[in-house]
């Protein structure tokens, strides 16, 4: 099988940890890896390669992480801009043998049991061979609101049901014939392809518009912006599971949780014999069930109960735990006064290596930059700020215009506004130096690429 990873996500229900440039999916939440990474891991024994769906930013955080689990083959589907779910697999497919079984996962679920997971997945592979279009039901554990249900007969499809409210959720359990939908899924790519062109002829002719556009560059298909803006934008659900008449469920119990919001993150985290969740920087006095999750500050709460205290090294979010779900809300206001706090943390990781945002005021910003050996970023120029180099460590070959120089340690360099100018890493080591920028604006979007070894656009 081929598992495709859905990588799409911005994961904002869990800000201040989740980022655009840096989504939950990504965040080492849980310890040694990523939700990314536990989800190549689980699926490695049944399925020979990965193919991941993500936009151009993903791709770097994706292409590392599966560095550091030694995964095996891996190709890359690009989007320039969300389509949702259903343009996504699609052109997937389009790239992936008709006959090939496709197991689709969300990059940002956990899955706690493996055991019954490789169980179900092997009853959807047969199924999916069979020519079925599989979807995973999961057995509710609650009347949960959250979610979406299945109605199923056996292992077939009856209704797929959106979110209830209280009332029905309790009946759909009580029923026990009523199943949550997981977002997992398991077809073989010709038969979804077929599906999708009885239900969303429009979509597939779009989708394979923009697939035969595409650049390809050896595992990676990037599609370009304007293909991709053409293709209606819609869930698989909605394109094609609901209305196909080829639909199976395969009932499980996985030790599942979508993370959608704080308060699934607290059920899931361990906790000490107050009820709070583990956090060595935490020291509480008659403080119970609390979800705390710090960076790198001591956090010390006095007689809080039932509370979310979630400090980045930039944000920190206190509310109530029942009051999760509002933190959409407070995105929203956050989109009109402070954006830049949803795009990145202060530890941004790009291609090349890492920046920090040390300090940051009107009219200066002052990063660390960390370039990795044989790395470079891109050549660029700045309209509105200046720039000033301090080597820490490594050795840094600086072009600036039409000059090239070496800077030891300790040694610094000026690049002035409007100056075309690059940093390389061509030692052994990480190239280590502190940036201090000056000027009217100091956004990351005044950056003009001329020349780039990623294919960055901005």
């Amino acid at each position: 099988m081929v598992n495709l990873i859905l990588c799409g996500g911005a994961g904002t229900r869990l800000w201040p940890l989740s980022r655009v440039l840096m989504p939950k999916q990504f965040v080492k939440i849980f310890g040694e890896y990523s939700l990314f990474q536990r989800t190549v891991l689980v699926n490695s024994d049944f399925c020979s390669q990965q193919c991941i769906v993500s936009n151009a930013e993903q791709y770097f955080l994706a292409k590392e992480q599966l560095q550091q689990v030694e995964a095996g083959e891996a190709s890359f589907m690009l989007e320039p801009v969300g389509r949702n779910t259903a343009p996504a697999i699609a052109l997937a497919c389009l790239g992936i043998s008709e006959d090939e079984v496709v197991l689709v996962s969300p990059s940002d679920h956990l899955i706690r049991d493996s055991e019954a997971y490789s169980k179900a997945v092997a009853r959807a592979a047969e199924l999916a061979k069979a020519g079925n279009l599989v979807t995973f039901g999961l057995k509710p554990t609650g009347p949960e609101t959250g979610y979406g249900y299945i109605e199923a007969e056996g292992e077939k499809a009856k209704r797929f049901v959106e979110k209830p409210d209280l009332e029905t959720a309790k009946k759909y359990v009580a029923s026990g014939n009523f199943y949550w939908n997981s977002g997992i899924f398991c077809f073989k790519a010709g038969v979804f392809l077929k599906e999708l062109s009885e239900y969303a002829p429009d979509m597939l002719a779009a989708c394979k518009e923009a697939y035969e556009k595409a650049a390809v560059e050896s595992s990676m298909v990037r599609i370009h912006h304007e293909d991709m803006a053409k293709i209606p934008a819609d869930s698989i659900d909605y394109a094609v599971m609901e209305k196909s008449k080829n639909v199976s469920v395969v009932p499980c119990s996985i030790g599942w949780s979508d993370l959608g919001s704080f308060e699934s993150l607290y059920n899931e985290l361990p906790h000490d014999s107050n009820g709070n969740t583990q956090d060595k920087n935490h020291i509480a006095v008659d403080s119970k069930n609390n979800l705390v999750m710090s960076s790198n500050r001591q956090i010390t709460t006095i007689d809080l109960n039932d509370m979310m205290v979630v400090d980045t090294a930039d944000a920190l979010l206190v509310a109530p735990l029942e009051s999760c779900q509002k933190v959409k809300s407070l995105v929203e206001k956050l989109k009109d006064k402070r954006p830049d706090l949803l795009h990145s943390p202060q530890t941004v990781v790009r291609p090349w290596g890492t920046y920090t945002v040390i300090y940051e005021y009107a009219h200066f910003k002052v990063k660390c930059i960390s370039v990795n050996p044989g790395s470079r970023i891109s050549l660029q120029k700045h309209l509105y700020r200046s720039e000033h180099w301090v080597v820490v460590s490594g050795m840094a070959t600086a072009t600036v215009n039409d000059k090239t120089v070496y800077v030891s340690p300790n040694e610094s360099i000026y690049i002035s506004a409007g100056s075309i100018h690059r940093l390389q890493n061509e030692g052994k080591l990480p190239l280590v130096i502190v940036e201090v920028q000056v000027g009217q604006y100091t956004g990351e979007d005044d950056i003009i690429r001329v020349e780039d070894d990623y294919k960055r656009h901005e």
